[in-house]
């Protein structure tokens, strides 16, 4: 199989399953006893949160450790200080769009950065939202579709000067480019293990020292008490290994990927009605999200699974509903044009021949 599908998970480093064996196996403790074997699990757990800082520029001391992606969006709103108005880039994951309109249900006032159709926030936009009595807001480091890469640290700058707590999603960005907690300004930062060919089932929230955040579930005092619940202690090993690997091979990743993407975009523009979608800089190096006017999406996805090519057309976490991607839909693509839309997310084990090879089978397929 030729998988092209990174963006939605990672085939998992054999040097993290590694590292991970032995607490699935002999060192299965609870990491809160206080016994040896309690005590070997608990190392274990504090050496992986000092490796997943060291990936994104951080102390060890701000790494509360969580389910995934999901959990740590999710866990990032919950900050006593959201009392009345919120705001989010038009792009966000559904695991940030669909707990703030939870918010919005409830009462809270819900404010959109707009974004243009290549998918930076427009500047207009962003101005005129900041000026609102905001009291938290999320932008998406590098959007999971389209790989578009927003200027964090500059919005982040802003908003903290009118006291806004700021939260960035850089779970698609982690391990493809450089990922600075305090360069980015952000007050909250979600992260996932599975993105960086770790495990499944573990991520976790950077929190700015001295912000308050409540549980979402009580019962016990891990992770300070903001993430209750016994740890995964071989998935957070798993998590460790993964950022310390993604840390020393960043660089190397980084210019494979994007070698393979220049690769991909050149056999495209040879496409007849072939339409790449996103910033065709700022954008992530291993992300080529494309449309082709007058094929469906799916079916073009279905007809490439038959020849062991695996793609999406977007979100794992949000497909199958039939209807256009709503970030293409913030970026003002046509709708039909939207619906034909394809993501290839290149990895670190792919090669220039199953490149070609996928151009070679789409070319096919349009004849």
């Amino acid at each position: 199989m030729i998988y092209f599908d990174h963006n939605a998970t990672t085939p998992l480093d054999e040097r993290v399953l590694e590292a991970m064996m032995p607490f699935l196996t002999t060192f299965y403790a609870n990491p809160s006893a206080l016994y040896r074997a309690g005590r070997i699990a608990r190392s274990a757990i504090e050496a992986a949160r000092e490796q997943v800082a060291a990936l994104v520029d951080t102390t060890a001391a701000q790494v509360i450790f969580t389910s995934g992606g999901t959990e740590s969006n999710n866990l990032a709103l919950q900050v006593p200080a959201i009392k009345s108005r919120v705001a989010i880039s038009a792009t966000e994951h559904p695991c940030m769009t669909e707990p703030v309109m939870r918010l919005k249900h409830r009462g809270c006032a819900v404010e959109t950065f707009d974004v243009d159709t290549r998918g930076l926030i427009e500047q207009a936009s962003f101005e005129q939202v900041s000026r609102l009595p905001l009291d938290f807001a999320s932008i998406m480091l590098a959007n999971n579709e389209t790989g578009v890469i927003q200027d964090v640290a500059v919005y982040a700058d802003t908003l903290r000067s009118h006291n806004v707590i700021v939260h960035s999603d850089a779970v698609q960005a982690l391990g493809k480019i450089p990922v600075s907690f305090s360069k980015l300004k952000v007050h909250l930062l979600s992260l996932s293990a599975h993105k960086i060919y770790g495990p499944k089932g573990c991520g976790a929230l950077i929190v700015e020292k001295g912000l308050n955040l409540e549980p979402m579930q009580l019962g016990g005092g891990q992770e300070k008490g903001i993430r209750p619940g016994t740890e995964n202690v071989a998935a957070i090993v798993g998590f460790g290994a993964a950022a310390e690997i993604a840390k020393a091979e960043l660089d190397q990743r980084h210019d494979h990927l994007l070698k393979l993407r220049h690769r991909l975009e050149s056999g495209l523009k040879t496409v007849s009605g072939a339409v790449i979608f996103g910033h065709p800089d700022l954008r992530l190096p291993n992300t080529v999200q494309f449309g082709l006017y007058g094929v469906d999406g799916e079916m073009l996805q279905m007809q490439l699974d038959t020849k062991g090519i695996a793609i999406s057309s977007g979100s794992a976490c949000a497909s199958g509903g039939g209807k256009p991607s709503p970030v293409l839909t913030a970026m003002k693509i046509a709708p039909e044009l939207a619906k034909s839309a394809i993501r290839v997310s290149l990895g670190k084990d792919n090669t220039e021949a199953e490149v070609d090879e996928f151009l070679n089978r789409l070319t096919r397929f349009l004849l």
